[in-house]
């Protein structure tokens, strides 16, 4: 019995072979050929990004910051694919752009780099680079950009939103301000640790020590601490201080740039010089003395 079944089972699976529709092998052969060349693609763009990290990871090794041209830049930042955040400083450094600026903008972009770059989080999902416009001038030109410094975040998917270009006219450009931003567009947070600054301890220190040897020198003599005029000019100097420019930006913070809303040229906002009244009140009387 079973040595006659297994003929006939033969047989009617002969048959529903020839039964099959002639163009169904096509279609089968089409569709496999386009599996094996998807999955060629995406191992294609897991090599790809592979290859980009380390990159990134090996510049980041030697420096918190590194330098990006045209080529780098589309490569790097613009081409996929990309699963990384990328902060980007475009600036102008080169001493013959006379941008004090951009300088006092790459310190503090230095500082939170730094900051990332050795701290425990440390992982390869944010880097920092910098776009030099003498180094990069067709980037500057790709973006439609015009103006030095700007701060913009470069997104791990998609095009880059509004929200995601500093605004440093309103804000300003500290290392805690940009930290906070990037907590913002990327949920990474950074811890900013500043260099410890001693020139305040130098020159108090230098200060005390001369007024120790003015007074050990004149130890026999101390009349002159009694003397009025002394003593005047001293007042003057410290409310010439308590009223100047630069006393007005440490109490009010203002931004250190703005935008020319009929130009939509970035200017310095800071004032050097800040004259208040009462040194009005001073330059008049001297006037009209």
């Amino acid at each position: 019995m079973g040595a006659r079944g297994a003929p006939s089972r033969r047989r009617q699976a002969g048959r529903r072979l020839r039964y099959l529709p002639t163009g169904s092998f096509p279609f089968l052969l089409l569709l496999l050929l386009l599996c094996i060349q998807l999955g060629g693609g995406q191992k294609k763009k897991e090599n790809l990004l592979a290859e980009k990290v380390e990159q990134l990871m090996e510049w980041s090794s030697r420096r918190s910051i590194f330098r990006m041209n045209g080529d780098k830049f589309r490569k790097f930042i613009k081409a996929p694919p990309r699963n990384y955040s990328m902060i980007v400083m475009f600036t102008a450094l080169q001493p013959q752009r006379q941008c004090s600026v951009c300088r006092q903008a790459n310190e503090e972009f230095q500082i939170l780099a730094n900051s990332w770059r050795y701290s425990s989080a440390f992982c390869n999902k944010l880097f920092f680079s910098m776009v030099d416009y003498d180094e990069g001038t067709d980037v500057f030109q790709q973006l439609n950009m015009n103006s030095a410094p700007t701060f913009m975040h470069f997104p791990p998917k998609g095009r880059p939103k509004r929200a995601d270009t500093f605004d440093l006219q309103r804000i300003g450009f500290a290392a805690e301000q940009l930290a906070k931003w990037i907590a913002d567009r990327t949920d990474v947070h950074i811890r900013v640790f500043r260099p410890p600054n001693y020139s305040g301890t130098i020159a108090l220190a230098l200060l005390v020590s001369l007024v120790g040897g003015l007074l050990y020198l004149r130890r026999n003599n101390l009349e002159f601490i009694y003397n009025k005029t002394g003593w005047a000019m001293v007042s003057l100097c410290i409310v010439f201080a308590m009223t100047s420019g630069q006393m007005w930006n440490h109490i009010r913070g203002p931004p250190y740039a703005h935008k020319n809303p009929h130009n939509g040229q970035v200017v310095g906002a800071r004032p050097q010089h800040q004259y208040s009244e009462l040194q009005f009140c001073l330059l008049g009387i001297r006037n009209y003395v």
